[in-house]
């Protein structure tokens, strides 16, 4: 008996939308399904048909957020390696002096 899982989409999801090429297809085709009257459960049904918009947009709003998160820790990674401060600079020399 097969097993179904939503790994494998979930992975594809997740790849697609960090490669550049397509992530604005991707962000865009996941806000016409919310949006669209056409779902896998219909938004009719109480509950149970926002299962599948909430879930989308939840992983949406993660991955996009995770992805501007990177792009900030990158931005601020080439910032630093672009203008390195002299450790020397920053040193203070102090001439100690002991009192009894």
């Amino acid at each position: 008996m097969n097993k179904f899982s939503l790994e494998p989409i979930y992975n594809w999801y997740r790849n697609t939308l960090r490669n550049p090429k397509y992530r604005w297809w991707i962000i865009l085709g996941t806000l016409v399904y919310v949006f669209s009257p056409i779902d896998i459960s219909p938004d009719f049904f109480p509950i149970v048909g926002q299962i599948d918009d909430v879930l989308l947009l939840t992983l949406l709003i993660s991955e996009v957020s995770q992805l501007v998160i990177d792009a900030a820790k990158t931005r601020k990674e080439q910032k630093v390696a672009a203008n390195p401060s002299n450790s020397s600079d920053d040193a203070v020399d102090v001439d100690a002096v002991s009192v009894n």
